[in-house]
């Protein structure tokens, strides 16, 4: 459907099926949900003119001397919210945010990512993300405790949270969200959700709502669902698995090659890696964006997280994993990005990993070689002699790189790359600045 033909379906639906609230939903730099509702009466002035709001109110977009702001509904992104009642209902879209003068707000990650996504189209690629999202659900939000005592893929009784993951599940396919499937992950009350690919946008628009049905399902069983990377240190970390792909204007997969026997890689795909890998580094910031983000890429807790900018066919210890090739599956030959945890806003993700691929097509780079397991294995020293980069290792080092680099102003925007930097340098500092309990029992006794 064209634009007019979908507000054409948003007012007849919204006329039929009684709805009463209407949200506007938007996220800031971060990726934080937020939102306002307004009434069906509105809805085309909303789609012709824009509704306005204060952008001040809202960290990273505006000071309150340039305060307004315009939110224009997105028809395409268009459900009925199903968890509330079905009188006077409500519904949601997502929303393009402009300034007065109608020309797109530059602090907007959505818009962000349809910019990088467009310079994608002019080169003849259009991006495919499938997403597995993981999470933890703990009696409240001041209890990290296990709920269960369930391991990976296990099917026990004891899976106490089986009917929530199940009721989830329906709630989001309610929300047109293409779940693949669901499954109790590796740690105690750990889960996970595997969302079918769809183009881009459409899947960063999909883990937004993902993780607001997530958490709202879970508060209504009283309970909290936590996508903290590491919430404790004796159980494993949560990531936010991306599979990426490119596809030309005909449909056909550009990373699949039927003459790589081993692979099936293309020279695109190898490229695209290779530019992921060569800006590794920089791009670490946006897909591990919290203090804690950390405990995931450190020594400490190898096999929660990738150490290392590398890449593997079977080894999920690698950045990037090449997922095997099914055959008579050419559609889904894809790449596997494992840095990525839930704390990170996926389109700002989704927007510098494409840049880096294009950047690493543009420049036809060539990928290293494969990290193997036994590879891994060996020195640190020996690992760098042969150019394999560690990643960073706190939030600090990753903001130091960031904030040097160029690549990273272009892809993000001088706006959201200014606010992200100066956002997450006063997290960091203040980190810096706390005590801890852990030094406390080292050294208030000890010193």
């Amino acid at each position: 459907m064209d634009q007019q033909q979908n507000i054409d379906f948003v007012l007849r639906t919204v006329e039929e099926r009684n709805i009463r609230f209407v949200r506007l939903w938007f996220t800031d730099v971060l990726g934080h949900l937020k939102s306002f509702a307004i009434s069906p009466e509105d809805l085309e002035v909303a789609f012709e003119e824009g509704i306005g709001f204060d952008g001040s109110a809202i960290e990273g977009f505006t000071t309150p001397d340039e305060a307004d702001m315009l939110a224009f509904p997105d028809p395409s992104t268009f459900q009925i919210l199903p968890w509330r009642p079905k009188e006077n209902g409500a519904a949601r879209m997502f929303c393009d945010v402009c300034m007065p003068n109608r020309e797109h707000f530059p602090g907007d990650s959505r818009e962000a990512l349809r910019r990088m996504f467009r310079r994608a189209e002019r080169l003849g690629y259009i991006m495919n993300v499938g997403a597995e999202l993981e999470f933890y659900y703990f009696p409240d939000e001041r209890t990290p405790e296990p709920m269960d005592q369930v391991g990976y893929f296990d099917l026990t009784p004891s899976d106490s949270a089986r009917d929530l993951r199940r009721s989830t599940v329906l709630m989001l396919e309610k929300m047109s969200i293409p779940v693949e499937y669901t499954f109790h992950s590796s740690g105690r009350s750990q889960h996970g959700i595997s969302m079918r690919h769809a183009e881009a946008l459409s899947m960063s628009d999909a883990l937004i709502t993902a993780k607001h049905v997530i958490r709202t399902m879970a508060y209504e069983s009283d309970i909290l669902a936590s996508f903290m990377p590491k919430p404790r240190a004796d159980e494993p970390s949560s990531a936010m698995f991306l599979h990426q792909s490119l596809f030309d204007r005909e449909g056909n997969n550009a990373f699949w090659d039927e003459s790589d026997e081993l692979h099936h890689l293309s020279p695109v795909a190898r490229s695209y890696m290779a530019g992921i890998l060569d800006h590794a580094a920089e791009i670490t910031a946006i897909a591990n964006p919290t203090v804690n983000s950390y405990k995931r890429l450190t020594a400490a807790s190898a096999g929660d997280g990738p150490l290392y900018a590398t890449w593997g066919l079977r080894n999920r210890a690698a950045m990037i994993r090449v997922p095997i090739y099914k055959p008579g599956k050419s559609a889904a030959a894809r790449i596997e990005l494992r840095s990525p945890d839930p704390t990170a806003n996926p389109y700002l993700v989704n927007t510098v990993t494409l840049a880096a691929g294009l950047d690493g097509i543009k420049r036809g780079l060539e990928l290293p070689e494969e990290a193997t397991s036994e590879l891994l294995r060996l020195p640190a020293r020996e690992l760098e002699a042969r150019g394999i980069r560690r990643l960073p290792r706190s939030l600090g080092e990753a903001l130091d790189i960031f904030e040097g680099s160029d690549f990273m102003k272009e892809a993000l925007g001088e706006h959201i790359h200014g606010f992200f930097l100066n956002k997450k340098r006063d997290e960091w500092n203040r980190f810096n600045a706390t005590v801890t309990e852990w030094e406390v029992e080292q050294y208030l006794a000890n010193s």
